[in-house]
Formats: C-alpha cells, structure tokens, sequence
C-alpha cells in the first residue's frame, strides 16, 4: 500500500482537505508511471488534464472579462499568455508540485522542456480533481491565487504579446504579403519532440524557430523574423 501521507498534506495545506484523495494522487500520475507500477497504480492524469484545461480556461477568461474592458483580440491574448505551458508549469513549481510527481525512471531524466510540460499538465490534472471535488469556486479561488497574480508581470514586460499576428500586421501593411512557415527539422520521440520552423516572406528567409510543437516553433520564428524585418524596413 501506498504513503499517501505528503498528498494528504498537500490536499490539507491547499484546499483544505478532499473528499476524494485518490482523484488528487490521479492527478500527480503521468501516464509512463503505470507502465512501471502496473499493479498499483490506478489510472493517469490525462482525463483529468482534458476537463482542468477547460476549467481554467473558463476561470481565466471571466477573470478578464469582469475586470478588464479591452476589446476580445487583446483579452484573448492575454489569456493565452495566462495559460500557455510556461505560465502553468511555473505555478506548478511555485506551489511543490515537484516532489509529489509520479512519473517513470525514464520521465524523471527527461529535459527541461518536458519537465515544464509534464509540470504544466499536472497542474491542469489538479484543477480538473479539484473541480470535480470541491466545484467551480474552489477552483476559481486556488487560481486566483496561485495563476492569476501573475497577470501583473506579463503586462508590464509585454510577453502577452504574440509574435505571429505582430509579425502578420506589419508585413501586410507594409508589403501586401502574408508570413509563410515551414517545418525545417523535426526531432525527437512523440513525447519529447523538437520541431524547427522557418518563416518567410514573399519566398524570402527571414528567420527561424525552435520549439516542442509546430505552434510553439512558429512563435518563436516570428519572434526572430520581426528582428530582421524591422531592422531590414
């Protein structure tokens, strides 16, 4: 049988106790976990991961709506800097996720970047328990607390900003043309992935990117394309 001792606390310290400990112990249990421990693990966090996305998704965007009167392209950037992998996985890290983790030998030497994304799922899993235990307000209150404070400091450093639409405005009002991408490289195994991009305009290199999806690569290729295109204009 398993200590469950340090998931009690964590569940007593944050929430106030669980009805359901066994949801929470879910949802610190990535799914190579079970590959290991066949016999004693139960289920992994990826049904929780599914229904805590929404949730904090739904919590984040009626913060916003409620306190901010910016029109909806801006809020939803907002919103996707809030949420985005490195945003989670901080709170994660901020809040002990860490120690309480249940992942294979192999999981435990990833690299930096899965752990970020392993952290960021795990605490979507934890707001996917959390509502299905205690219900909407719990949920909304652990991420005012725990997510929503750092709302502050991605408007002052202007990270909420998104590369790909900046870049898209600025080379169609100055050129007429639209920013092309195109995956360059793609390495690594399913779960660790690493896709390079490159973008172009008017068939022209203008920079490229790195990152664990084809999205994530994009962002960072525009990021870099807006350096040469604005120096370049």
């Amino acid at each position: 049988m398993m200590d469950t001792t340090k998931y009690q606390a964590f569940a007593d310290q944050q929430f106030g106790g669980l009805a359901d400990l066994e949801l929470l112990i879910t949802a610190f249990t990535h799914r190579s976990y079970l590959n290991e421990h066949k016999d004693s693990a139960k289920g992994h966090n990826e049904r929780l991961e599914f229904l805590g996305d929404a949730v904090l998704e739904l919590v984040v965007t009626e913060h916003l709506y409620n306190n901010f009167e910016e029109p909806e392209g801006i809020l939803t950037n907002w919103r996707s800097a809030l949420v985005r992998t490195e945003s989670i996985s901080a709170a994660a890290d901020r809040e002990g996720f860490e120690p309480l983790l249940r992942l294979s030998r192999g999981e435990k030497r990833g690299s930096e970047r899965a752990r970020q994304q392993i952290l960021a799922n795990c605490y979507e899993a934890v707001v996917g328990a959390l509502y299905i235990d205690k219900g909407y307000e719990a949920v909304k209150d652990y991420i005012d607390r725990t997510l929503l404070p750092t709302l502050k400091e991605i408007l002052q450093s202007g990270t909420w900003l998104d590369p790909k639409s900046k870049l898209q405005e600025l080379v169609q009002s100055r050129d007429g043309f639209t920013p092309v991408y195109k995956v360059m490289q793609e390495d690594g195994p399913d779960h660790d992935k690493m896709f390079i991009v490159g973008v172009y305009v008017n068939d022209v290199f203008m920079g490229k990117g790195e990152g664990p999806s084809k999205q994530a690569a994009q962002v960072t290729a525009a990021a870099e394309a807006l350096k040469t295109y604005t120096k370049e204009k």
